[in-house]
Protein backbone atom coordinates (compact mmCIF):
# COMPACT_ATOMS: atom_id res chain seq x y z
CA UNK A 1 0.00 0.00 0.00
CA UNK A 2 1.99 3.30 -1.29
CA UNK A 3 1.33 6.08 1.19
CA UNK A 4 2.43 9.55 -0.21
CA UNK A 5 3.91 12.21 1.70
CA UNK A 6 4.01 15.80 0.79
CA UNK A 7 6.05 18.31 2.73
CA UNK A 8 9.32 21.06 2.38
CA UNK A 9 12.09 18.66 1.71
CA UNK A 10 14.13 21.83 -0.23
CA UNK A 11 14.79 25.39 1.00
CA UNK A 12 13.92 27.13 4.54
CA UNK A 13 11.05 24.67 5.94
CA UNK A 14 13.49 21.67 4.97
CA UNK A 15 14.65 20.88 8.14
CA UNK A 16 10.55 20.47 9.19
CA UNK A 17 10.14 18.53 5.78
CA UNK A 18 12.38 15.48 6.71
CA UNK A 19 11.02 15.69 10.67
CA UNK A 20 7.55 14.88 9.13
CA UNK A 21 9.23 12.21 6.74
CA UNK A 22 10.94 10.59 9.31
CA UNK A 23 8.72 10.21 11.39
CA UNK A 24 6.49 8.67 8.61
CA UNK A 25 9.07 6.41 8.12
CA UNK A 26 9.38 5.41 11.11
CA UNK A 27 5.69 4.34 11.60
CA UNK A 28 5.93 2.54 8.39
CA UNK A 29 8.92 0.54 9.04
CA UNK A 30 7.54 -0.55 12.60
CA UNK A 31 3.65 -1.33 10.54
CA UNK A 32 5.96 -3.64 8.23
CA UNK A 33 7.86 -5.43 10.74
CA UNK A 34 5.03 -5.87 12.80
CA UNK A 35 2.77 -7.46 9.88
CA UNK A 36 -0.67 -5.78 9.59
CA UNK A 37 -3.63 -7.88 8.52
CA UNK A 38 -6.81 -6.15 6.46
CA UNK A 39 -9.75 -8.23 5.40
CA UNK A 40 -7.32 -11.81 6.47
CA UNK A 41 -4.26 -10.56 4.17
CA UNK A 42 -0.88 -9.01 5.22
CA UNK A 43 -0.24 -5.74 3.27
CA UNK A 44 3.09 -3.83 3.83
CA UNK A 45 3.45 -0.19 3.25
CA UNK A 46 5.48 2.13 1.10
CA UNK A 47 6.09 5.87 1.34
CA UNK A 48 5.79 8.00 -1.85
CA UNK A 49 7.56 11.33 -0.60
CA UNK A 50 7.20 14.51 -2.60
CA UNK A 51 8.75 17.76 -2.31
CA UNK A 52 6.68 20.86 -2.12
CA UNK A 53 9.10 23.35 -1.36
CA UNK A 54 6.53 24.61 0.71
CA UNK A 55 5.41 26.29 -2.36
CA UNK A 56 1.61 26.36 -3.09
CA UNK A 57 2.25 25.69 -7.11
CA UNK A 58 4.80 23.09 -6.38
CA UNK A 59 2.37 21.69 -3.75
CA UNK A 60 -0.62 21.40 -6.43
CA UNK A 61 1.48 19.75 -9.08
CA UNK A 62 3.41 16.87 -6.27
CA UNK A 63 -0.79 16.05 -5.84
CA UNK A 64 -1.28 15.86 -9.42
CA UNK A 65 1.84 13.37 -9.63
CA UNK A 66 0.97 11.33 -6.68
CA UNK A 67 -2.93 11.46 -7.91
CA UNK A 68 -1.38 9.97 -11.41
CA UNK A 69 0.77 7.55 -10.10
CA UNK A 70 -2.92 6.07 -8.63
CA UNK A 71 -1.25 6.64 -4.11
CA UNK A 72 -4.68 6.18 -2.43
CA UNK A 73 -3.73 8.42 0.82
CA UNK A 74 -1.24 11.08 1.18
CA UNK A 75 0.01 12.16 4.91
CA UNK A 76 0.26 15.76 4.45
CA UNK A 77 0.71 18.56 3.06
CA UNK A 78 2.89 20.78 6.28
CA UNK A 79 1.89 24.11 5.04
CA UNK A 80 -1.73 25.02 4.86
CA UNK A 81 -0.66 27.90 2.10
CA UNK A 82 0.14 24.14 0.10
CA UNK A 83 -2.53 22.22 1.60
CA UNK A 84 -5.37 24.53 0.53
CA UNK A 85 -5.07 24.49 -3.13
CA UNK A 86 -3.45 21.11 -3.11
CA UNK A 87 -6.81 19.73 -1.46
CA UNK A 88 -8.48 20.04 -4.29
CA UNK A 89 -6.48 17.44 -6.70
CA UNK A 90 -6.60 15.07 -3.67
CA UNK A 91 -10.03 15.60 -3.40
CA UNK A 92 -11.07 15.40 -6.87
CA UNK A 93 -9.17 12.08 -7.10
CA UNK A 94 -10.77 10.28 -4.34
CA UNK A 95 -7.71 10.07 -1.93
CA UNK A 96 -7.58 10.43 1.40
CA UNK A 97 -6.05 13.61 2.90
CA UNK A 98 -4.56 13.71 6.61
CA UNK A 99 -2.87 17.02 7.19
CA UNK A 100 -1.21 19.41 9.73
CA UNK A 101 -1.99 22.42 7.96
CA UNK A 102 -3.27 24.82 10.65
CA UNK A 103 -5.20 27.33 9.02
CA UNK A 104 -9.10 27.00 9.53
CA UNK A 105 -9.62 27.31 5.91
CA UNK A 106 -8.08 23.66 5.71
CA UNK A 107 -11.13 21.45 7.03
CA UNK A 108 -13.35 24.56 6.31
CA UNK A 109 -13.35 23.36 2.13
CA UNK A 110 -15.62 20.64 3.39
CA UNK A 111 -14.22 17.97 1.72
CA UNK A 112 -15.69 14.40 2.61
CA UNK A 113 -11.58 12.48 2.89
CA UNK A 114 -9.80 15.57 4.34
CA UNK A 115 -8.59 15.16 8.37
CA UNK A 116 -6.86 17.89 10.36
CA UNK A 117 -4.57 15.48 12.59
CA UNK A 118 -3.26 18.64 14.79
CA UNK A 119 -4.41 21.95 16.08
CA UNK A 120 -6.32 24.57 14.22
CA UNK A 121 -4.59 28.25 14.46
CA UNK A 122 -7.29 29.30 16.44
CA UNK A 123 -6.59 27.37 19.39
CA UNK A 124 -2.71 28.40 19.32
CA UNK A 125 -3.23 31.72 18.98
CA UNK A 126 -5.42 31.86 21.43
CA UNK A 127 -3.57 30.28 24.00
CA UNK A 128 -0.64 32.24 23.35
CA UNK A 129 -2.29 35.65 23.60
CA UNK A 130 -3.60 34.36 26.80
CA UNK A 131 0.08 33.16 28.29
CA UNK A 132 1.22 37.06 27.30
CA UNK A 133 -2.03 38.77 29.06
CA UNK A 134 -2.15 36.97 32.28
CA UNK A 135 1.39 35.60 32.95
CA UNK A 136 3.65 37.91 30.98
CA UNK A 137 1.21 40.88 32.20
CA UNK A 138 1.86 42.68 29.12
CA UNK A 139 -0.25 45.05 27.79
CA UNK A 140 0.66 46.48 24.14
CA UNK A 141 2.14 43.80 21.38
CA UNK A 142 3.79 44.54 17.65
CA UNK A 143 2.42 41.72 15.54
CA UNK A 144 4.37 40.55 12.21
CA UNK A 145 3.32 37.59 9.69
CA UNK A 146 5.25 36.05 6.65
CA UNK A 147 1.93 36.43 4.23
CA UNK A 148 1.75 32.78 4.32
CA UNK A 149 -2.07 31.05 4.94
CA UNK A 150 -0.38 29.77 8.13
CA UNK A 151 1.43 32.85 9.23
CA UNK A 152 -1.98 35.44 8.56
CA UNK A 153 -4.38 32.47 9.64
CA UNK A 154 -2.27 32.48 13.19
CA UNK A 155 -2.18 36.18 13.09
CA UNK A 156 -5.63 36.92 13.07
CA UNK A 157 -6.30 34.56 15.59
CA UNK A 158 -3.73 35.64 18.17
CA UNK A 159 -4.86 39.47 17.48
CA UNK A 160 -8.77 38.56 18.04
CA UNK A 161 -7.84 36.88 21.26
CA UNK A 162 -5.17 39.61 22.65
CA UNK A 163 -8.01 42.07 21.83
CA UNK A 164 -10.35 40.12 24.41
CA UNK A 165 -7.68 40.25 26.80
CA UNK A 166 -7.16 43.32 26.64
CA UNK A 167 -3.79 43.60 24.96
CA UNK A 168 -3.32 47.08 22.37
CA UNK A 169 -1.70 46.09 18.74
CA UNK A 170 0.61 49.31 18.17
CA UNK A 171 1.85 47.88 15.57
CA UNK A 172 1.47 45.35 12.34
CA UNK A 173 3.87 44.36 9.82
CA UNK A 174 4.60 42.31 7.34
CA UNK A 175 7.47 39.86 5.72
CA UNK A 176 7.75 36.72 4.01
CA UNK A 177 8.71 33.19 4.06
CA UNK A 178 11.72 33.87 1.84
CA UNK A 179 12.65 37.51 3.66
CA UNK A 180 16.10 37.77 5.64
CA UNK A 181 16.62 41.04 6.37
CA UNK A 182 14.06 42.80 8.61
CA UNK A 183 15.78 45.56 9.57
CA UNK A 184 12.77 48.20 8.93
CA UNK A 185 10.05 46.36 10.12
CA UNK A 186 12.04 45.83 13.67
CA UNK A 187 13.19 49.99 13.45
CA UNK A 188 9.29 50.65 13.52
CA UNK A 189 8.40 47.95 16.33
CA UNK A 190 11.23 49.45 18.29
CA UNK A 191 9.90 52.97 18.30
CA UNK A 192 6.50 51.54 18.99
CA UNK A 193 7.95 49.88 22.47
CA UNK A 194 5.45 46.93 22.86
CA UNK A 195 6.13 44.41 25.66
CA UNK A 196 6.17 41.57 23.70
CA UNK A 197 6.12 41.02 19.91
CA UNK A 198 4.29 38.38 18.39
CA UNK A 199 5.46 36.43 14.88
CA UNK A 200 3.40 34.18 12.35
CA UNK A 201 5.82 32.21 10.39
CA UNK A 202 7.92 29.62 10.41
CA UNK A 203 11.76 29.24 12.40
CA UNK A 204 13.95 30.10 9.13
CA UNK A 205 12.53 33.82 9.66
CA UNK A 206 11.91 33.98 13.55
CA UNK A 207 16.02 32.58 14.10
CA UNK A 208 17.52 35.76 11.69
CA UNK A 209 14.69 38.40 13.47
CA UNK A 210 15.28 37.43 16.77
CA UNK A 211 18.75 38.09 16.09
CA UNK A 212 18.45 41.30 14.54
CA UNK A 213 15.64 42.36 17.36
CA UNK A 214 18.90 41.88 19.76
CA UNK A 215 21.06 43.68 17.80
CA UNK A 216 18.59 46.65 17.76
CA UNK A 217 17.94 47.00 21.25
CA UNK A 218 14.46 45.37 21.39
CA UNK A 219 14.19 43.73 24.85
CA UNK A 220 9.94 42.35 23.73
CA UNK A 221 10.07 38.72 24.35
CA UNK A 222 9.65 37.17 20.89
CA UNK A 223 6.28 35.18 21.16
CA UNK A 224 4.77 32.41 18.19
CA UNK A 225 3.06 29.70 17.29
CA UNK A 226 4.05 26.18 16.43
CA UNK A 227 6.14 26.82 13.84
CA UNK A 228 8.81 28.45 15.87
CA UNK A 229 8.78 25.84 18.50
CA UNK A 230 11.27 24.16 17.66
CA UNK A 231 15.56 24.27 18.09
CA UNK A 232 16.00 25.34 14.56
CA UNK A 233 14.78 28.76 15.83
CA UNK A 234 17.44 28.99 18.71
CA UNK A 235 20.09 27.36 15.76
CA UNK A 236 19.30 30.04 13.47
CA UNK A 237 19.37 32.95 15.90
CA UNK A 238 23.22 31.90 16.01
CA UNK A 239 23.36 30.76 19.72
CA UNK A 240 21.19 30.79 22.65
CA UNK A 241 19.30 34.22 22.51
CA UNK A 242 16.24 32.38 22.12
CA UNK A 243 16.60 31.21 26.29
CA UNK A 244 14.18 33.69 28.17
CA UNK A 245 12.97 35.49 24.99
CA UNK A 246 11.30 33.21 22.78
CA UNK A 247 7.62 32.12 23.76
CA UNK A 248 5.42 29.04 21.58
CA UNK A 249 2.38 27.38 21.82
CA UNK A 250 2.24 23.96 20.54
CA UNK A 251 -0.45 21.30 20.00
CA UNK A 252 -0.33 17.36 21.61
CA UNK A 253 1.46 15.75 24.47
CA UNK A 254 4.70 16.72 25.67
CA UNK A 255 6.71 13.60 25.21
CA UNK A 256 9.31 13.96 28.12
CA UNK A 257 6.41 13.72 30.26
CA UNK A 258 4.71 10.57 28.68
CA UNK A 259 6.08 7.39 28.70
CA UNK A 260 4.79 6.94 25.17
CA UNK A 261 6.59 10.23 24.08
CA UNK A 262 9.63 9.34 25.70
CA UNK A 263 9.58 5.79 23.90
CA UNK A 264 8.75 7.57 20.65
CA UNK A 265 11.92 10.19 21.37
CA UNK A 266 14.25 7.46 22.13
CA UNK A 267 13.12 5.47 19.18
CA UNK A 268 13.30 8.51 16.63
CA UNK A 269 16.94 9.53 18.21
CA UNK A 270 17.99 5.94 17.98
CA UNK A 271 16.87 5.71 14.25
CA UNK A 272 18.01 9.38 12.71
CA UNK A 273 20.60 10.45 15.14
CA UNK A 274 18.89 13.75 16.30
CA UNK A 275 15.65 15.36 18.42
CA UNK A 276 11.99 15.43 16.56
CA UNK A 277 10.95 18.21 15.70
CA UNK A 278 7.50 19.76 15.87
CA UNK A 279 5.47 17.88 14.27
CA UNK A 280 7.31 13.99 13.62
CA UNK A 281 4.96 12.43 16.13
CA UNK A 282 2.04 13.36 13.92
CA UNK A 283 3.27 11.85 11.01
CA UNK A 284 3.80 8.53 13.03
CA UNK A 285 0.88 8.64 14.65
CA UNK A 286 -1.41 9.66 10.88
CA UNK A 287 0.23 6.33 9.31
CA UNK A 288 -0.18 4.56 12.88
CA UNK A 289 -4.39 6.24 12.68
CA UNK A 290 -4.14 4.99 8.95
CA UNK A 291 -3.62 1.56 9.65
CA UNK A 292 -5.65 1.12 12.12
CA UNK A 293 -8.05 2.00 10.12
CA UNK A 294 -7.40 -0.52 7.86
CA UNK A 295 -8.03 -3.09 10.19
CA UNK A 296 -10.84 -1.95 11.61
CA UNK A 297 -12.87 -1.58 7.96
CA UNK A 298 -11.01 -5.10 6.49
CA UNK A 299 -11.03 -2.17 3.57
CA UNK A 300 -8.33 -0.30 2.16
CA UNK A 301 -11.00 2.10 0.24
CA UNK A 302 -10.50 5.43 1.04
CA UNK A 303 -14.29 6.38 1.46
CA UNK A 304 -14.38 3.40 4.16
CA UNK A 305 -11.36 4.90 6.03
CA UNK A 306 -12.66 8.36 5.97
CA UNK A 307 -16.27 7.29 7.23
CA UNK A 308 -14.26 4.78 10.34
CA UNK A 309 -12.06 8.20 10.69
CA UNK A 310 -15.16 10.28 11.37
CA UNK A 311 -16.94 8.03 13.63
CA UNK A 312 -13.95 6.21 15.67
CA UNK A 313 -11.21 6.73 18.22
CA UNK A 314 -7.72 5.68 18.21
CA UNK A 315 -5.29 6.92 20.78
CA UNK A 316 -1.44 7.97 19.20
CA UNK A 317 1.75 9.03 20.90
CA UNK A 318 0.34 12.50 20.57
CA UNK A 319 -2.99 11.72 22.12
CA UNK A 320 -6.10 10.82 21.12
CA UNK A 321 -7.39 10.88 17.30
CA UNK A 322 -11.47 11.56 17.38
CA UNK A 323 -13.19 14.23 15.02
CA UNK A 324 -15.59 16.65 14.49
CA UNK A 325 -18.18 17.30 11.90
CA UNK A 326 -15.59 19.41 10.35
CA UNK A 327 -12.61 17.10 10.48
CA UNK A 328 -11.20 18.96 13.51
CA UNK A 329 -9.81 16.78 16.48
CA UNK A 330 -12.30 17.27 19.00
CA UNK A 331 -10.01 17.82 21.34
CA UNK A 332 -6.32 18.55 21.52
CA UNK A 333 -3.84 20.05 24.85
CA UNK A 334 -2.03 23.22 23.83
CA UNK A 335 1.16 23.63 25.71
CA UNK A 336 3.32 27.20 25.78
CA UNK A 337 6.93 26.32 25.56
CA UNK A 338 9.87 28.42 26.63
CA UNK A 339 13.56 28.36 25.64
CA UNK A 340 16.29 26.58 27.99
CA UNK A 341 19.86 25.82 26.43
CA UNK A 342 18.36 25.81 23.16
CA UNK A 343 15.40 23.39 23.36
CA UNK A 344 11.66 24.14 23.95
CA UNK A 345 10.62 23.35 27.25
CA UNK A 346 7.17 22.97 28.46
CA UNK A 347 5.96 25.91 30.50
CA UNK A 348 2.16 24.38 31.19
CA UNK A 349 -1.23 24.32 29.39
Amino acid sequence: MKIGFTGPLSGGQAAYGADNRDGLMLAVKELNARGVQVGGRKVSFEVVAQDDAADPRQGVAVAQLLADAHVRYVIGPYNSGVAIPAGRVYNDAGMLMLTVASNPKVTQLGYPRLFRVGVNDAQVGMSMAVHAATKMKARTVAVIDDRTAYGQGLVEEFVGEAKRQGLTVVRQEYTTDKATDFTAILSSIRAAQPDVVFYGGYSSQAGPMLRQMVTQGIRAPLLGGDGICTTETSRLSGGSLADGRVFCSQAGVVLEQADAGRAFAAKYRAAYQRDPLTYAVSFYDAAMLLADAMQKTGSTDPGKLAEQLAAGRYVGVAGEYAFNAAHDLKQSPVSVYGFKGGQPQALGR
